[in-house]
């Protein structure tokens, strides 16, 4: 799939912060079914991709401190590999009152990029192995794809493997 700089104003702070950076992306939009049981599936079913290379955005509380988890749909978080990536010694999902809060985005839509407040992120470490991945773009049915090593550089993300089966 060939890599488009996104045009125009407007959009979603993900997309207003990748535009800023001068990084290549494409936005892809579907419609959003209120009653799907998991966004992130919905979105790679609705976008044709594998599930492995779309990334679902989770913020979790490691030791007191919001951290974001980028991991494939197709598996779980794993805390423990988490935490340990960070250098803590307990993770657990955070409160989604306050991964709204503090990232400025409704559950279902939350982005990697573009955060009110920036925070510490981990990507999985499956994701070094596409050339492109997609993740929310900031609102349910809208995913942004970008190469993981741009997601890594605007996030300052350190890659771990983080994710399971």
């Amino acid at each position: 799939m060939a890599k488009k700089k996104q045009q125009g104003g407007g959009g979603t702070p993900a997309t207003v912060a990748l535009t800023a950076a001068g990084t290549a992306f494409t936005v892809h939009a579907y419609e959003h079914d209120p009653a799907s049981a998991s966004y992130g599936e919905e979105a790679a079913e609705a976008l044709g991709v594998s599930p492995d290379r779309v990334f679902k955005t989770l913020v979790a509380d490691v030791d007191g401190e919001l951290t974001v988890a980028v991991v494939p749909v197709a598996g779980q978080l794993d805390l423990k590999a988490l935490a340990s990536a960070v250098g803590g010694k307990r993770a657990a999902m955070a409160d989604p009152a306050a991964a709204e809060r503090t990232t400025g985005y409704v559950r279902g839509g939350i982005s990697p990029l573009g955060q009110r407040k920036r925070l510490r992120t981990v990507l999985d470490a499956s994701a070094s192995g596409h050339p492109t991945i997609c993740v929310s773009a900031g609102r349910r049915g809208l995913e942004v794809e970008l190469a993981p090593t741009d997601l890594a550089t605007l996030t300052g993300a350190v890659l771990a493997p983080i994710g399971r089966a």
